[in-house]
């Protein structure tokens, strides 16, 4: 019950009460953003959803206009020289994920659930398959996030995303959720360019 309806109820207020309460900081950022580059205030990218469906998810923008687009950051060569003044910050706090509450609410993404892999990065695709995890929507964090990040090597962060396909509950959720507000305020896990090297 909870995975088929509570889960998605859940979402739908908790994002929805996030979009008005957060108007103020959605305000500043972008003032932020703009004056550290001018240019988008968001940044669009086609990422793998439920059923490998393709979305387009929201982050505010921490890179710089000319930046490759479409790149895994790992695949760029020294990735902070793309980082715009405020971006380091946003990415270290975690503050440039906060739009994805938009996809969260309009049921692209959860709160909970495996970080939505870019639409090119076949060898993540592949691995989630094993486990079953691209057959759940995305989530804005997750059980992987709390237990690495981007300290992981690909084959982890997917059996960690199976795990919590296996335990997924009201109770793991939360247990995820408490986990993040832990790493976010550590910084654990947030290593500019990294995939379990």
């Amino acid at each position: 019950m909870y995975k088929f309806f509570f889960k998605r109820f859940i979402d739908i207020i908790l994002s929805g009460i996030g979009i008005i309460v957060l108007i103020p900081f959605w305000i500043v950022i972008s003032l932020c953003i703009v004056v550290s580059d001018p240019g988008p205030v968001f940044f669009i990218q086609k990422r793998v959803g439920k059923n490998k469906k393709l979305f387009p998810i929201l982050k505010f923008r921490t890179m710089k206009v000319e930046t490759p687009h479409d790149v895994p950051k790992h695949l760029l060569q020294n990735p902070e020289q793309y980082l715009t003044k405020i971006g380091g910050f946003l990415r270290k706090t975690s503050l440039d994920e906060l739009p994805q509450i938009f996809n969260i609410f309009v049921g692209q993404m959860s709160i909970i659930g495996p970080r939505p892999a870019l639409w090119n990065q076949a060898d993540l695709i592949e691995e989630r398959d094993k486990y079953g995890a691209n057959d759940l929507r995305p989530g804005l964090t997750g059980w992987a996030q709390i237990n690495g990040r981007d300290e992981l090597e690909i084959p982890v962060k997917a059996k960690l995303d199976g795990e919590y396909v296996q335990k997924l509950s009201f109770f793991f959720d939360c247990r995820c959720f408490i986990g993040t507000i832990s790493s976010v305020l550590t910084r654990k896990g947030v290593v500019e360019g990294g995939t379990g090297k």
